[in-house]
C-alpha cells in the first residue's frame, strides 16, 4: 500500500476557502484514483467527497459540487482538494485516499491519518 500523508486542514470562517493536499509516497505505482472523504463529528462512517482519475475524470458527492473542486498532479503523485464557499456543515475530518483502480466513484484501500477541517459562523 501507499502512504499518504494530507496537510492544508485548519480553522476557517464561513464562506472562506481552504485548499487540502495529499501526496503519495512509498508504493505510489498502484497509485490510481486518488480523493477524499470526510466523517462528519459524531458520526462513526467516513462519506465520499470527491475523488479523481490519472486522466482527470472527476466525481463529486452533491453536497460540494459547484463549491469544490479536485485536482492532481500525477508527476508529484499529490491530489488537491480546494474548498470554496466553505459552511459550517463542512466541519469535519478529510481523508484522504487512493485506489488501485483507474475508475471514479472508488472506495479507496489506501488511507492518509486525516487532517481536521473546521468551519465557524
Amino acid at each position: 500500500q501507499a502512504q499518504l500523508v494530507e496537510s492544508g486542514g485548519g480553522l476557517v470562517q464561513a464562506g472562506g476557502s481552504l485548499r487540502l493536499s495529499c501526496t503519495a509516497s512509498g508504493n505510489s505505482g498502484n497509485v490510481k484514483a486518488m480523493g477524499w472523504y470526510r466523517q462528519l463529528p459524531g458520526k462513526p462512517a467516513r462519506d465520499p467527497v470527491a475523488a479523481i482519475t490519472t486522466g482527470g475524470r472527476t466525481d463529486y458527492d452533491d453536497s460540494v459540487k459547484g463549491r469544490f473542486t479536485i485536482s492532481r498532479d500525477n508527476a508529484k503523485n499529490t491530489v488537491y482538494l480546494q474548498m470554496n464557499s466553505l459552511k459550517p456543515e463542512d466541519t469535519a475530518v478529510y481523508y484522504c485516499g487512493s485506489s488501485i483502480y483507474d475508475q471514479v466513484p472508488v472506495f479507496f484501500g489506501s488511507w492518509g491519518q486525516g487532517t481536521q477541517v473546521t468551519v465557524s459562523t
